[in-house]
């Protein structure tokens, strides 16, 4: 079995040299990555009890799946965090090493998938963000991260609801009218509501923490986490 859905890994690799590019085809992850970054960093100290002010993530072992080209990783080991980041893609992977490697930055990073990869350690933290509405078998999906997790490690995964509003707002709103992400991006049938995610989940050795929505304010051009996971969504698990 395997988790990487070849046509998706195709389809980012095209637009790998544009991971960086703030105004490029990768912008509203640019945009959506101060709120992640906050929202992880906070989390993660609140469930570790972490309290370095300059480095709030030293010593966690944290691995980030599906990477792309370092826009979380970078973050998370500036913070402290000891990184090791898989993708799929071998062209997503050498940006992402070329960039950490510019910026002075420790990270293994590694073209893999979750049921490809083995590790002699498990990790305190594993981020799956942006990236279950792009694979194969989501159960199997899953099954494979929980493996990798310590027990009371925490999993995050941030992905799309399945509901008409998503339809008209990540689909037909964010990729033909505003243009923000190529069109092909998503597909709704690969969208997951928050219930069944919980589900699959607790099959997992994963316990819902919670779940919070995530809005994007037009007028103040930022998201923010809010009530409404009608659409975006983050579900904090924690591996029992």
């Amino acid at each position: 079995m395997s988790t990487i859905n070849k046509k998706e890994i195709e389809k980012f690799s095209k637009i790998a040299d544009e991971w960086w590019d703030i105004e490029g085809k990768f912008k509203p992850l640019h945009k959506f990555n101060p709120l992640r970054i906050k929202y992880i960093k906070n989390t993660i100290i609140n469930h570790f009890k972490v309290n370095s002010k300059l480095k709030p993530l030293k010593n966690i072992e944290l691995l980030d799946i599906g990477c792309g080209g370092g826009l979380l990783s970078e973050p998370m080991c500036r913070l402290g965090a000891n990184v090791t980041a898989i993708d799929a893609s071998q062209k997503n992977i050498d940006v992402a090493n070329y960039h950490s490697k510019k910026n002075n930055l420790k990270i293994n990073y590694l073209c893999s998938s979750p049921e490809k990869i083995f590790f002699n350690k498990k990790f305190d933290v594993i981020l799956n963000m942006e990236i279950v509405e792009h694979v194969n078998d989501l159960n199997f999906f899953i099954n494979k991260s929980s493996l990798l997790l310590k027990k009371n490690g925490l999993m995050f995964v941030a992905t799309l609801n399945k509901t008409l509003k998503s339809y008209i707002f990540a689909i037909i709103g964010a990729e033909y009218v505003l243009k923000w992400l190529p069109i092909g991006t998503h597909e709704w049938n690969k969208f997951v509501k928050p219930k069944d995610l919980s589900f699959i989940g607790k099959k997992n050795n994963l316990k819902l923490i919670k779940t919070d929505g995530v809005s994007f304010n037009i007028l103040k051009n930022e998201w923010y986490i809010s009530k409404d996971e009608s659409v975006n969504y983050i579900s904090q698990f924690k591996k029992t």
